[in-house]
């Protein structure tokens, strides 16, 4: 199964960092976000994976040229010019870097590689990690037999929330970042069909609009609840965060680990 991820977008919000490098570039303990993501999915043996590319595209281009350089030991026999890898550790994954515009929205680039997809697949942002057990996930589309399934989050609210009492201004009860308003949103994660690509009618189509509500409204969209970690990189308070997960261990997107 093939795993379609989007890379392709300015990353306006995150703007200390994008100024030079694509958003899913941006670096969680060292490593890229989109590294992160390819993971999560690499330990579900899913390693074939689609780059939707637009804004520095080159910059994924060059990471993924030089991964096997970076993460290998290597001989180098210059009188003979040749090159032999030794211990190698670069992953078992197949890239597939693909121009999709540099100003195409969402679905647009979605639907410029509908011509590699002949089955259903995973379908991502290039900027979110999860906890989320993608076998189950692609269970659940199955057997919906739906075109769509996306999976729903929770996000927990970025402030401490507290309930005061009925009078004075006691606080009776405190909640550290509690989850949102209750509301489900989009966290991305999708699994599709081939058919739901044909609901994008251009590079200007925003998949989160006119495709999804028309999905929905024709019965093919279905929810995925996942109620574990989930946390989006659209800003830089959010990459502190996620590092400081990272640095401390406890990452719980780190799931290749478990």
């Amino acid at each position: 199964m093939k795993v379609v991820i989007l890379a392709g977008g300015f990353g306006t919000r995150l703007s200390e960092e994008t100024t030079i490098r694509p958003k899913p570039m941006v670096e969680v303990g060292g490593f890229p976000m989109l590294w992160h993501i390819m993971k999560i999915y690499s330990s579900f043996g899913l390693n074939d994976f689609i780059i939707c590319l637009g804004y520095r595209g080159d910059y994924i281009k060059q990471y993924f040229a030089n991964f096997a350089l970076k993460r290998s030991d290597i001989v180098f026999d210059l009188e003979q010019n040749s090159m032999q890898f030794l211990h190698s550790r670069a992953e078992p994954w197949r890239i597939s870097c693909i121009e999709t515009g540099a100003s195409s929205m969402t679905g647009g680039r979605l639907r410029r590689v509908r011509g590699l997809l002949d089955d259903t697949f995973c379908f991502t942002y290039g900027d979110g990690v999860a906890d989320i057990n993608v076998r189950a996930l692609v269970d659940f589309h199955k057997q919906h037999k739906g075109l769509a399934t996306l999976t729903a989050v929770q996000p927990s609210g970025r402030f401490g929330a507290f309930q005061l009492k009925a009078e004075g201004t006691a606080i009776e009860r405190f909640h550290e970042k509690p989850k949102g308003d209750g509301a489900w949103v989009n966290g991305g994660f999708f699994v599709l069909e081939p058919e739901a690509i044909d609901y994008i009618a251009a590079d200007e189509t925003s998949w989160e609009r006119e495709p999804l509500e028309r999905l929905s409204r024709d019965g093919q969209l279905h929810a995925y609840k996942h109620t574990g970690f989930w946390q989006s990189m659209d800003t830089l308070r959010d990459k502190q965060v996620l590092s400081e997960l990272w640095e401390s261990g406890e990452a719980p997107w780190r799931i290749w680990e478990k």
